[in-house]
C-alpha cells in the first residue's frame, strides 16, 4: 500500500489562540503505540487540555486525549498517557532555555498526519489575561471591518 502523501488534520486546538498569545511554532513527531495510531486515523482526538514539558532533556506530550481503539483488546492504550515528543537536541535546548527564563508555557495547537507521519504543532506561548483576550477580540473585529469597508469601496458600493 502507497504512503499517505499531504497533511491530514486531526484535531485543533482553537481555544489555545484565545487563552495564550502564540511566540513561535514548531513541528515534532510523536512516539505512538499501534491503538493510538489507529484511533489517530479515525479522526479521534482532543488538545484542550494538553501541555508538553521538558524533563531530563526529553519533550514529553501530557493531557492530551486520544480514546482507546474501539476495536483493540487487551493491547489497548492508556487514553491520556504522557507522550514522548521527537524533537533534535538543539530545538529541546532552546525551548528549554526559553521556557524557564521568560516564563513561556509549551501548548499542542494541532495534531496532524505528515506523509503518514502522526506530528503535533507545539506552540511556545504567554497566558493571556481577560483584558488582553478582550483586546486582542476588538482589535480583530476591527480590522475586519475596515476591510469589509475598503472591499465595499473598491466595488463602488459606499456604505
Amino acid at each position: 500500500m502507497a504512503r499517505e502523501q499531504g497533511r491530514k488534520l486531526i484535531a485543533q486546538n482553537r481555544k489555545a489562540r484565545h487563552d495564550y498569545s502564540i511566540d513561535s511554532t514548531i513541528e515534532a513527531g510523536l512516539v505512538l503505540t499501534g491503538t493510538e495510531v489507529k484511533s489517530l486515523r479515525a479522526g479521534r482526538a482532543t488538545l484542550t487540555d494538553g501541555y508538553a514539558t521538558i524533563e531530563s532533556g526529553e519533550v514529553w506530550l501530557r493531557g492530551v486525549h486520544i480514546p482507546e481503539y474501539a476495536l483493540g483488546t487487551w493491547t489497548n492504550h492508556e487514553p491520556r498517557r504522557a507522550r514522548k515528543l521527537l524533537l533534535k537536541r538543539e530545538e529541546i535546548r532552546k525551548l528549554a532555555a526559553k521556557t524557564q527564563a521568560k516564563g513561556f508555557t509549551l501548548v499542542p495547537i494541532s495534531l496532524y498526519f505528515k506523509d503518514g507521519y502522526a506530528k503535533v504543532e507545539i506552540a511556545l506561548a504567554t497566558g493571556r489575561k481577560q483584558g488582553d483576550k478582550r483586546q486582542a477580540i476588538a482589535e480583530r473585529e476591527a480590522k475586519r471591518e475596515t476591510e469589509r469597508a475598503t472591499g465595499r469601496r473598491s466595488k463602488g458600493m459606499d456604505g
